[in-house]
């Protein structure tokens, strides 16, 4: 066997043992096969059973017709029998004696012995005599009286249908039944492979999409059903990806961009440092470039709670007081500004206490750097939400850039002037968590400044 025809062998094994389509094919042939041998049995017993009988039948209704006969004075010298009827016919007297037969029965002996003997009335039987060659039916009638004395037994015979007989039934039975087989195998191939071409198709054009980019999308089936959900599922999940991977392209971009600045700045200052003289008042520099280490460190564990976040890393989940935790971080805030607060308590709800802590801290350094005279928190309770609301009365966020300044490494110019040292990192984080945790944070109306409102389930 050449190399190539071992192949394509193998390649058709494979397809008959582990695709669904090859399995679901063995496996319909299988449970057909099974149905069609038990059908097979049936129908042979069935017709078996109705040659039998139309056999017994025979020898009755010849037997029947013959007493008649003889009783109404007919038949005396010698039995005939029509074509139709049963060939073999015998009067037998108690004692086993054959009184009269039929031309095909001449010279046997009785064909049921044994049962003369019991004085039965009626005999309805097959049996197989030594003196026939086959096996046969036979019918008896005893008679009151006839020419040979009282209770001799009319008995006919008529030989049962032997396998070479009725050959051709079971033969053509199986030959349609085969035939019904392999249709029934070519067309759950056929069906399966038509009901799978769309997943073919969608297979092929998800894989030129995953070798050209993330931005092609596969077609969606005109017909509804589930190959069409899957499509749809498909778009769903490449868009998802798509936007992940451009997500992450301008994440590293921005945090390149971010990182380059306060690395710069320090190569820059310790190379000036290394051009001055020995005796150069150098503290200044050092403690410029310590801000430079410390923005890069500020950045750095950003990025760190952000990976964090991205990978759902498992926390500590416990019941937090809104109204404690908010009095806390706004003991631990600047004080630049007075904090004016309305916080109502038992506001309890399940998250980390940490990160919590963290969204309030952001929620209050935003509002401090942009507030002209006062932050106002407000927590309370709204249906089955805890909403927590922290309001400044500086510029405000402009509509267009609400969610803008959700997308990491954000800032508006305004942001960028009141804090040049800011990452961008801080309201992405917080809306995270926020998320985490089945809430929301988001920039709503106010009548001046900026008005962050956090909503998160009730414990």
């Amino acid at each position: 066997m050449t190399t190539e025809r071992r192949d394509r062998v193998r390649h058709w094994w494979e397809r008959l043992l582990f695709s669904v389509r090859g399995r679901a094919t063995v496996l319909t042939a299988v449970v057909s096969a099974l149905i069609l041998v038990l059908v097979f049995v049936l129908v042979m017993l069935l017709a078996g059973d109705r040659a039998t009988n139309r056999v017994a039948r025979k020898s009755e209704r010849t037997a029947e017709r013959i007493a008649f006969d003889i009783t109404a004075g007919a038949n005396r010298e010698a039995l005939t029998v029509k074509p139709d009827e049963a060939p073999l016919v015998q009067v037998v007297s108690p004692d086993g004696r054959v009184e009269a037969a039929s031309e095909a029965a001449e010279g046997r002996p009785a064909f049921a012995q044994p049962r003369l003997k019991r004085h039965l009335l009626l005999i309805d039987e097959r049996t197989c005599p030594p003196s026939l060659d086959d096996c046969v039916w036979v019918f008896g009638l005893r008679l009151g009286t006839s020419p040979w004395g009282e209770g001799v037994m009319v008995m006919a015979a008529s030989p049962l249908p032997t396998p070479l007989d009725v050959w051709l039934l079971p033969v053509t039975t199986a030959l349609v039944l085969a035939v019904l087989l392999a249709l029934i195998t070519w067309w759950t191939w056929y069906t399966l492979g038509r009901a799978l071409v769309p997943v073919d198709r969608l297979r092929a054009e998800l894989a030129d999409v995953g070798a050209q980019g993330l931005d092609g999308r596969v077609t969606v089936p005109a017909t509804a059903g589930e190959t069409r959900a899957l499509a749809e599922t498909v778009n769903a999940t490449l868009a998802r990806l798509e936007e992940a991977s451009n997500r992450e392209r301008r994440f590293v971009s921005d945090a390149s961009h971010d990182l380059r600045n306060p690395i710069a700045g320090l190569y820059m200052r310790l190379e000036v440092a290394l051009d001055e003289p020995d005796d150069y008042p150098w503290k200044t520099m050092v403690r410029a470039a310590m801000a430079d280490v410390r923005r890069l460190s500020d950045i750095v564990m950003d990025l760190l709670e952000l990976s964090r976040l991205d990978a759902r890393t498992p926390s500590i989940v416990e019941p937090v007081d809104l109204a404690e935790l908010a009095r806390r971080e706004m003991g631990l805030s600047g004080g630049r500004v007075p904090i004016e607060s309305r916080l109502e308590p038992g506001v309890v709800v399940a998250a980390n206490t940490v990160r919590l802590g963290r969204v309030l801290a952001n929620l209050l350094n935003n509002a401090e750097r942009h507030a002209e005279s006062r932050i106002r928190v407000t927590v309370a309770r709204t249906g089955a939400d805890a909403v927590v609301e922290v309001l400044d009365d500086g510029a405000g966020v402009p509509e267009e850039s609400r969610e803008r300044i959700f997308e990491r490494f954000a800032r508006l110019p305004e942001s960028r002037s009141r804090d040049p040292q800011g990452t961008g990192l801080g309201l992405p984080i917080a809306r995270e968590i926020a998320e985490i945790y089945g809430g929301s944070l988001r920039v709503a109306d106010s009548p001046r400044g900026a008005r962050f409102v956090l909503r998160l389930p009730l414990a």
